[in-house]
């Protein structure tokens, strides 16, 4: 593919920006659409190919849902708070901070109205916004609780996503009970983490067994 040359901001239209960024938008989820789903693992000319245990069709629902329901969301709010969405086959989890319990009861509306969600886990703080270093520290935390699981040998850590917000850890992801019990004992006990939340999606044994052998996604 020809890579396109940046053009200057102030060279472009209001109109043709627009128009950039819904087709950088449509290219980032076409890839994903077309991407191959490799599950359980595998090795192909000395590459380790990423393994999800989503179909790709959820993988692109689930990029949807973030980007509309953060900009939905921060219509409804007219910018007050600090809200995040999160979701992983399309159960949305719902992170940071508004001011009054009817702002987060809005927030749990609008989720709700959007295409293909399923679930809304709405994990709002009625209170102040988080400060600035109080989210880098999330963001450092995060990362070393998916740098923990990547290291654990009995644990397939790109099946567990990672939300941090306030010292708490949110885990996502289809697993099974085995697999939720271990990812939460790992990072529990990581400096910092007050509290350890699981939001899976559990699998039985059986299902992710088929679901690895059959190199299909349920």
């Amino acid at each position: 593919m020809t890579p396109i040359a940046p053009a200057s901001s102030a060279a472009l239209s209001t109109r043709t920006r627009r128009r950039v960024l819904l087709g950088a938008l449509l290219s980032v989820l076409a890839l994903n659409a077309c991407a191959p789903l490799v599950l359980g693992g595998a090795m192909v000319g000395g590459t380790l190919i990423a393994i999800d245990r989503r179909t790709p069709g959820a993988q692109v629902d689930d990029q949807t849902i973030e980007i509309k329901g953060n900009l939905r969301v921060n219509e409804a709010l007219k910018d007050r708070g600090h809200v995040t969405l999160t979701s992983y086959n399309r159960l949305v989890l719902v992170t940071g901070e508004v001011s009054t319990e009817a702002e987060k009861t809005t927030v749990t509306q609008v989720v709700n109205k959007l295409d293909n969600v399923r679930t809304v886990v709405n994990e709002l703080g009625v209170m102040g916004s988080s400060s600035l270093s109080s989210r880098s520290a999330d963001a450092l935390l995060g990362g070393r609780a998916k740098a923990a699981l990547v290291e654990a040998k009995d644990v397939q850590s790109t099946a567990i996503k990672i939300v941090a917000e306030r010292g708490t850890l949110y885990l996502m992801g289809r697993v099974t009970e085995r697999e939720a019990t271990k990812a939460a004992e790992i990072v529990r006990n990581l400096s910092g983490v007050q509290k350890v939340v699981r939001v899976f999606e559990l699998l039985s044994e059986a299902e992710l067994a088929e679901l690895l052998s059959s190199g299909r996604a349920k």
